[in-house]
């Protein structure tokens, strides 16, 4: 019989039958006195105890607020201590959680208060250069959502204030009505095509998510991690903070933006052993003319995710950063988010050119277009199963029966193989592929060769209308620091390399790629420039 395209994650270490805050509540108990939480730009630090009394005194004005279980409370702001405690106070009281993505503007910020009837909106007043009082303003008179509003910087201490109407009894009566089937987060997913969708995450998702994720680092309460990725996706407050917490772990926040000097200076400043990022940091971090400054020795881990990491960068983490456990991990909102990871000490190899094994509890299978499991090694679609699937998306039974068939498979659209020892390899998306001529072609495999020549620091490749073919390649270049490259030298890197229809046929070179506040490069957005500048918005 042929072996199968199919892995479940066994272990020894039972799922966690509580609540995020019956959770943390064990944590402060047994690391109460060891600090929690540091955000450097708001000079702000914070001991497990005092982040316990912290959450306890917002749960509570929340509750004097008038917000009840299953309420959505909406935060609208970016990295900052105060978003810290509405996640941990809002699970305490069983509201629901909805992270609004920084960089919304009047439509994605209507759409989200909207479709998930949010009853208390808590938001920043402004963000970079964008004035969010401002934005409400303008879409108050056709919004009905959110009921009330809280802006952090002139009424937090208002909030707080209605703490005094709640007494500790009934806080503690409203924690223990909850169930860890509960939903507690809704994370609006990128929305490539049409309006975004609401995943809705219940505790036992994205508890057992994080803690997980943080088992295969070796987390303990020793643990000092950067985190520079943003709170409102999951690989800020899942992969970072429930990593954290679970733990025992002090969660080091360097500012509401990533900076990659801010970033050093934190690593080094408070000897952070962990450090998060996506493949564009890391290399934003090695190429700053100040790199050699900082010390980087306490590192030791970390997490990669969120696009293919070059060799080469891979390499110079380990060695300049010091992060030879470093892990890789595949996953995306609709499960909790992580659905395979690295091992510590698996081969720099496997690293860059896998994403890992299967996590613990979770069944993932690649499965050909008739549904039907493939052998090992031939590629399909990555499905997930288990605990950490979705409850569904918000309000939206017909996309969530889209995405999850009547077997609780979660269809991921990533085209996958698995080897014989169970790694799995991304090797596109299935709308991804590029159609050239009938030819049905790989951007990420273009992409891998590129990246190996040695002036490209990063390359994006995506298809562009095409008269004649259908679709043209077009790859987008950042050349390395310190050296030069043009079309031509390009040209002559792939010819006899890789099949002549697979040459790039437009090349346009950047000093930065179009993407998401979350690190997700926007191959649409890049299309969408590339199609009017070529001047092909004719072409179906």
């Amino acid at each position: 019989m042929q072996h199968l395209s199919y892995s479940h994650g066994t272990c020894d270490i039972p799922l966690k039958g509580e609540t995020i805050g019956e959770n943390l509540r064990q944590i402060v108990e047994k690391y109460g006195d060891r600090e929690a939480l540091v955000v450097v730009e708001q000079n702000y630090r914070a001991t497990y105890k005092e982040l316990w009394a912290q959450t306890t005194e917002l749960a509570k004005g929340l509750m004097g607020y008038g917000v009840k279980r299953g309420d959505r409370v909406g935060i609208w702001a970016a990295n900052r201590y105060e978003w810290v405690l509405v996640q941990y106070a809002t699970a305490r009281i069983g509201a629901i959680m909805v992270n609004i993505n920084p960089a919304y503007k009047t439509t994605g910020l209507r759409y989200a208060l909207e479709q998930s009837k949010i009853d208390l909106l808590i938001a920043a007043s402004h963000f970079r250069q964008t004035d969010y009082i401002d934005l409400l303003n303008q879409i108050r008179p056709f919004c009905r959502y959110p009921k009330r509003t809280i802006i952090i910087e002139r009424e937090w201490g208002k909030l707080l204030q209605a703490s005094a109407k709640i007494s500790d009894a009934e806080l503690a009566e409203r924690e223990q009505s909850l169930q860890f089937d509960d939903a507690v987060n809704i994370q609006y997913t990128s929305g490539t095509t049409g309006y975004p969708k609401g995943a809705t995450l219940s505790h036992h998702n994205i508890l057992n998510n994080g803690f997980f994720i943080g088992e295969r680092m070796f987390y303990s309460e020793n643990d000092r991690v950067c985190i520079p990725v943003p709170f409102y996706h999951c690989f800020g407050m899942v992969l970072g903070n429930m990593a954290c917490t679970t733990h025992g772990a002090c969660m080091v926040i360097v500012g509401e933006s990533f900076e990659p000097e801010t970033v050093m200076k934190a690593v080094t400043t408070e000897k952070c052993t962990s450090l998060l990022g996506v493949p564009t940091m890391y290399i934003a971090q090695l190429e700053h003319p100040n790199f050699s400054q900082y010390d980087f020795s306490s590192l030791r881990t970390g997490i990669m995710a969120g696009s293919p990491c070059p060799i080469d960068t891979m390499r110079q983490v380990q060695s300049k950063m010091n992060m030879t456990q470093i892990t890789v991990c595949y996953g995306m909102t609709e499960t909790s988010p992580v659905s395979t990871q690295s091992m510590a000490d698996d081969d720099i190899e496997r690293r860059v050119s896998t994403v890992g094994t299967v996590h613990p509890h979770v069944e993932i299978k690649i499965v050909d277009e008739k549904g039907d499991i493939a052998p090992r090694g031939v590629p399909g679609e990555l499905c997930t199963r288990g605990y950490s699937v979705m409850i569904g998306y918000w309000d939206n039974p017909q996309d969530t029966a889209g995405i999850i068939d009547q077997q609780r498979w979660l269809h991921s659209g990533d085209v996958a193989t698995m080897d014989d020892a169970g790694y799995v390899k991304i090797t596109g998306r299935i709308k991804d592929i590029i159609i050239r001529g009938g030819e049905n072609i790989s951007p990420r495999e273009i992409e891998e060769f590129l990246i190996s020549h040695e002036a490209v620091a990063d390359v994006y490749v995506i298809g562009v209308p095409s008269a004649k073919y259908g679709e043209e390649v077009m790859a987008w270049v950042k050349i390395r620091e310190g050296y030069e490259l043009n079309e031509e030298q390009l040209l002559r890197f792939c010819k006899n390399q890789i099949a002549t229809y697979k040459i790039p046929r437009y090349w346009k070179f950047v000093d930065d790629f179009p993407m998401t506040v979350s690190g997700k490069i926007r191959k649409v957005e890049m299309r969408e420039t590339s199609t009017k500048e070529l001047g092909l918005e004719g072409i179906a």
